[in-house]
């Protein structure tokens, strides 16, 4: 995508780089509706792909039949285990997970063939001729069942994916004077309900490889795991990054790329897949629901002693990012809080429910509305206010975590709290509605980038040029996912900043450059970003030594390097373009040990919510009259894209708490379509408060923090909070239903 400014800017007007309000570059064409999403794809001659898959939870494969489905008129070609080159497996973090199912299918929807026809509906109807003869076998849909020793295997090796064990501080003192809260909190399965499904075109190259044009959020990471899966060497692999329509850590997985790869490869022809919704419900990962059990012991003056934990996560089929989701659970289950003595025991197991991995706050979500209610019910024991008792615990530069780190980065938990308590109240009802009102505070923490020993970095190339009117222009390429985030609009600034251009453009985001890592834990504008920042100076030494004052610390406005003795166009400058790519990492981490410590984080977010809701217990409504939240973000890059941020995971922390459930009975899905499956409205999320604070950080590229996750992360404890405060009901779950709150009035 190539993005030129539709007129020259004045003298008048600013240069929009970093902190100013910068528009989207691709936001005309999507709001007129011209932007191309991958399922927009099309090249003349291409086939079209369609998915058999498994009916049954756990069941044997004895043979397949493709001969009803080859019949039929338009079909080019079936594909089955049988055909894939390479290992047939793949998986982020433990390569589990077949391409195709070749004797065993672990879950419901798993893909046991593919069809390339020469239309969508033959291709369909081929899939569903596909005859497979299955010998079922007993499934475990139960995390608790699967976790006991002796349960059947699902996999080699056994039913525990990781067990992550922390054992922070001296025992937990057996002191009768303390007080302790017991309690145990389950979170729902949530899916990412991104709006454009999965989708993307495979075309077969000259040499024999193929081309693969995606919505993903890592694509070095797809590459290696389909050429590892497809049998093809890395080099005969370019991926592509497509419109994508959203993402939240579903499109972390491979899904509908190495099937449109390996038809494309066996036909020779391009293809192209599209899920519809109800197959893009068991076609991506989703939420890991969570069984969490905690003790909080405390002084009787609100000090905590010590947090235990118990929590087990759901994985369902395979590993996906299980092994990070459960660390970060373990990680932060104690809360942004100071406690001397944390032992927790985070476990995720397999099952034969469909596989969960990453979405937006892994990990951290859930934990979070564990700590968050038994801080509520400490308070209500100790007769406290909860606010109170969360500033009398805060973290905050130079507390030590439970992970044994200190934290060396602003840690503004208290001031976050201060702010949102602050707010004015919001105003009474005067329609007469029969509710019940109720005020509930939450405060979460979360790390930021890639943590325990990962080798994080990130790669973006800066070609800097004159265009032939004489204009200096820039153009930026990385193979960083733009998911929605605003990435692009990010990497635009810096270049504005960094080189007084206004004219940036970007070639395209795909493997032909190096490694961007993934657009998850709220890492690309740190990541990127200062990939982007670093090849910009690198581009600038450049300038200044054609400028005669090469080493010298000089910037570069209004199109001219700003030298001692006057301004140097930059057009005079490039007679020969500039041409520089660079890799950024950030600081080095290490492990955790067997007991969870170690130095595993390179920062740490923060985010605090009040919310405010109107309870109608006869019927069971929730209504959110008002959120209230602070985050602090290091530097606002974009302050606009930080306050879509914000405002869009709190939408999804409403989900979460009051109506976003995917619901298994039997590792079936029963509501995998929008119908039944229940996202927010703008008519269900209230009214937003942003306190947007800066607070630099020394290590990142100009101060910043990551900004997508945190404004989620303790929404659905506030929710719950202040539904118990309304109501007196006993919530201990979230998404909370109606039978919860009408059974209070009972």
């Amino acid at each position: 995508m190539s993005v030129a400014p539709e007129r020259p800017r004045t003298a008048a007007e600013p240069v929009l780089g970093v902190g100013a309000a910068a528009a989207r570059p691709d936001g005309p064409a999507k709001v007129r509706g011209e932007f191309e999403f991958s399922s927009d794809l099309h090249v003349p001659g291409m086939l079209h792909g369609a998915t058999v898959r498994s009916p049954h939870p756990h069941a044997r494969i004895r043979r397949i039949d493709a001969s009803p489905a080859l019949a039929i008129p338009g079909v080019v070609a079936v594909a089955t285990a049988a055909d894939v080159a390479g290992t047939n497996r793949f998986g982020l973090e433990r390569r589990d997970q077949p391409v195709l199912a070749g004797d065993v299918v672990r879950y419901v929807g798993e893909a046991i063939a593919v069809v390339a026809a020469t239309s969508p509906a033959a291709a369909r109807r081929a899939a569903d001729a596909v005859v497979v003869d299955f010998e079922v076998l007993p499934a475990i849909t139960d995390a608790e069942a699967a976790a006991e020793p002796g349960t059947a295997a699902l996999h080699p090796g056994g039913n525990l994916v990781r067990h992550m064990r922390m054992r922070h501080g001296d025992p937990v003192p057996d002191d009768t004077d303390l007080v302790r809260v017991s309690g145990e909190y389950h979170v729902g399965m949530q899916d990412q309900a991104f709006l454009g499904p999965e989708s993307c075109l495979a075309e077969p190259t000259a040499t024999g490889g193929v081309h693969v044009r995606c919505s993903t959020q890592w694509l070095h990471i797809d590459r290696d795991q389909l050429a590892e899966a497809l049998g093809l060497p890395p080099e005969q692999l370019r991926l592509t990054l497509a419109g994508v329509g959203g993402a939240f850590g579903g499109r972390e997985d491979l899904s509908v790329q190495a099937h449109a790869a390996l038809l494309a490869l066996r036909t020779g022809r391009p293809v192209a897949m599209s899920y519809p919704r109800r197959e893009s419900f068991v076609g991506h990962v989703h939420r890991h629901p969570a069984r969490m059990r905690y003790t909080h012991t405390a002084t009787r003056d609100g000090r905590l002693v010590a947090v235990e934990a118990d929590i087990l996560l759901d994985g369902g089929a395979y590993a996906s990012t299980s092994p990070a989701v459960v660390g970060n659970a373990g990680c932060f289950a104690a809360g942004p809080y100071a406690v001397p003595t944390v032992h927790v025991d985070a476990r995720v197991v397999y099952t034969n429910n469909p596989p969960c991995g990453a979405m937006r706050g892994f990990g951290a979500i859930q934990v979070c509305f564990a700590y968050e209610s038994q801080m509520d019910e400490l308070a209500r024991v100790l007769g406290m206010d909860p606010v109170e008792l969360r500033l009398r615990n805060a973290v905050s530069t130079g507390s030590t975590m439970a992970t044994g780190q200190t934290v060396d980065g602003p840690a503004p938990v208290a001031e976050l709290l201060e702010r949102v308590a602050a707010r004015p109240p919001a105003p009474p009802r005067t329609d007469g509605a029969p509710t019940v009102r109720g005020v509930g505070y939450g405060v979460s923490i979360k790390n930021i980038c890639k943590s325990a020993g990962v080798d994080d970095y990130g790669t973006a190339r800066v070609r800097l040029f004159r265009r032939p009117d004489g204009r200096p222009a820039a153009q930026v390429q990385t193979a960083a996912s733009e998911v929605g985030q605003g990435l692009v609009t990010v990497q635009q600034q810096i270049v504005r900043t960094e080189l007084g251009v206004d004219d940036v453009g970007f070639l395209p985001t795909d493997t032909t450059v190096g490694d961007a890592g993934t657009a998850s834990a709220s890492r690309q504008t740190w990541m990127s970003g200062g990939a982007v920042q670093l090849a910009c100076r690198q581009v600038r030494a450049e300038l200044l030594a054609r400028a005669g004052c090469a080493g010298a610390d000089l910037p570069v406005q209004d199109g001219a390097v700003q030298t001692p003795v006057g301004p140097v166009d930059l057009a005079d400058l490039l007679d020969a373009e500039i041409d520089e790519t660079a890799v950024f990492r950030h600081r080095t981490t290490s492990p955790l040990d067997e007991n969870g410590q170690g130095d595993a984080h390179v920062a740490y977010a923060f985010a605090a919510h009040r919310v405010t809701v109107d309870v109608d217990v006869e019927l069971g409504t929730i209504e959110v009259v008002e959120v209230a939240c602070a985050q602090d973000v290091g530097k606002a890059v974009n302050p606009l894209g930080v306050a879509g941020q914000m405002h869009g995971g709190i939408v999804q922390g409403l989900g979460l708490a009051v109506m976003e459930e995917i619901q298994v009975r039997d590792g079936r899905i029963l509501n995998p379509g929008f119908t039944d499956y229940l996202i927010p409205t703008a008519a269900d999320v209230g009214v937003h408060h942003l306190d947007v604070l800066e607070h630099p950080r020394p290590d990142s590229p100009y101060g910043l923090t990551g900004v997508g996750e945190p404004p989620m992360l303790s929404v659905p404890a506030a929710v719950a909070a202040a539904v118990r405060q309304a109501t007196g009901a006993d919530i201990r779950r979230v998404p909370i239903r109606p039978q919860d709150l009408t059974a209070a009035s009972g």
